[in-house]
Order: C-alpha cells, then sequence, then structure tokens
C-alpha cells in the first residue's frame, strides 16, 4: 500500500525545511559532514529532506516512510551525542574575518541548535505517530509494517534527550 495522505506529505516537507533552514545552514554544515553515520542514512536522509517532492505523486510504501524516519531519528540522537556538545568549534570554523552580520548569524545557529534539535525530533515524532496510525489503520489482518522492522523499537531512545 502506498501512503498519499496530505498529513503526511505535509509532515515531511516541515521536516524538510527545517532541517534545510535551522539544522544544516552555512554555519552549521561543516559539523554535520563531520558526523559518522552510515551511507545509507545518509542517503534516507536526503531523500526525506531533498527530495520529498519525488514522493508527493507516488506515495510513500510504509518500509520507505519508516526507513526515513528512523535515519533522521539516527541523524538526531547522534547530532545531540556527538555534534551538539562542540557545534561551537565547527561553526566557528575558524573564520574571525567574517562581518558582525555573519557573526550574528553564526551565534544564532549556535545557540539555536539544541532547541532546533528538539523541534525537528518532536517533528519526526509526529510523522512517526501518523504514520503508524495509518499503518494500523490498513493492517487488517497481514499485521503491521512497523511490527516488521524492530529497529523501530529504538525510536523513543533516539528522539528523547
Amino acid at each position: 500500500m502506498q501512503i498519499k495522505n496530505p498529513e503526511i506529505i505535509a509532515a515531511v516537507d516541515s521536516i524538510g525545511e527545517h532541517f534545510r533552514s535551522n539544522i544544516s545552514n552555512r554555519f552549521t554544515r561543516g559539523g554535520i559532514s563531520s558526523m559518522v553515520l552510515d551511507p545509507g542514512t545518509w542517503n534516507l536522509i536526503e531523500e526525506m529532506t531533498e527530495k520529498a517532492e519525488n514522493y508527493r505523486y507516488q506515495g510513500y510504501h510504509f518500509d520507505e516512510i519508516y526507513g526515513q524516519i528512523l535515519a533522521m531519528a539516527r541523524f538526531i540522537y547522534h547530532a545531540r551525542r556527538d555534534l551538539l556538545p562542540n557545534i561551537r568549534m565547527y561553526a566557528s570554523g575558524g573564520n574571525d574575518r567574517a562581518g558582525a552580520t555573519d557573526k550574528v548569524f553564526r551565534d544564532m545557529a549556535i545557540t539555536n541548535f539544541g532547541p532546533n534539535l528538539k523541534i525537528l525530533a518532536d517533528k519526526v515524532n509526529d510523522l512517526y505517530l501518523k504514520v503508524a496510525a495509518i499503518d494500523k489503520e490498513s493492517a487488517g489482518q497481514k499485521g503491521m509494517v512497523l511490527s516488521q522492522i524492530p529497529e523501530l523499537k529504538e525510536i523513543g531512545r533516539y528522539l528523547v534527550e
């Protein structure tokens, strides 16, 4: 079954916009690129944040959207654990010649990185709950797709601080 629910599409769009604007911006991108995640996870994050348009008309298969949700949850977990404590170092990038405006924007990006990760985690959790509800509703006798992906049991640990 393919999910073409407008709420799901809107939630994915919101996650992508938040990620591009507030998480992976020009000040934090260096730190994000230093994170150690497997290539498959990075590809799924890119699918969710940059290529959501591909799913707008065809919809999502449950395993696709669950995979993207898990990838983003893993990202959030590792960003909190590995990147957040050192974000100031990554964001400064040794560029002390930045203009006053850039310094203000950089400081805002650094200061708000943790709260923006929390917002992203909340958005990903909301999407997960919506997809799980649709999965449960459409499962019938065959069982939920959610139950076939063991790592989804870790989603709470990944998303909660």
